[in-house]
């Protein structure tokens, strides 16, 4: 089958949900295609233009997710209500592709559509709900910022060491805000209301 950036993308986030950002070469690539590591380079310059075309995908899926949620809203939904819906798409979207999050966060910083998109219409609802500019900018990458490092906690499960109940006892003595009184809240209900939080700082700025 003919080697096309599609089909080299789709190969390269196949391996890299499998080895992750570091471990990831072309060769592996390749392999997974048939191909010769060489031939790749007819189609993607090097690794690190590889990672940044599978973290665009990444942000044009979600920007589609984001598409249709915004159009399942009813008339009239306010502006916060249009943020959380393509804060909630976009985690979903990292979600479902394993490291995700880490693909954005570490992959190059390049002016790629995917991403553009997510950003522009972002900073559009923001400017819209009467956010300046200068600040609208700053509040929509805060946002993404957020969303994408709550998804890399998400989705790096960290195995914490066994604790003796007396260790755990005097964790809770020393900590009892964080251990004792602070409720468990269920990981969605704890992301749409950390994105509540966000929306009600923006809306300071809105001078309204």
């Amino acid at each position: 089958m003919k080697l096309t950036k599609e089909r080299i993308i789709s190969a390269g986030m196949a391996a890299f949900a499998e080895v992750g950002y570091h471990a990831l070469s072309m060769r592996q690539v390749a392999e997974r295609l048939g191909a010769h590591a060489g031939s790749l380079y007819y189609h993607v310059r090097s690794k690190d233009e590889l990672l940044a075309m599978m973290a665009d995908r990444v942000c044009g899926r979600a920007y589609d997710a984001g598409s249709a949620a915004l159009a399942a809203l009813p008339p009239g939904a306010t502006w916060q209500r249009k943020l959380e819906v393509q804060a909630a798409a976009l985690r979903d979207t990292l979600l479902a592709h394993p490291g995700g999050a880490l693909l954005m966060v570490d992959s190059p910083g390049v002016l790629a559509p995917g991403g553009l998109s997510l950003m522009e219409r972002l900073l559009r609802t923001l400017v819209e709900a009467g956010v300046p500019v200068e600040h609208g900018g700053i509040a929509a990458d805060t946002l993404l910022s957020h969303i994408t490092g709550f998804v890399l906690q998400e989705q790096s499960h960290p195995q914490a060491p066994p604790l003796t109940a007396d260790a755990y006892a005097d964790l809770r003595a020393r900590f009892p805000l964080l251990l004792t009184e602070m409720p468990r809240i269920p990981q969605d209900e704890k992301f749409q209301r950390s994105i509540q939080l966000l929306c009600g700082a923006f809306a300071s700025l809105t001078g309204d």
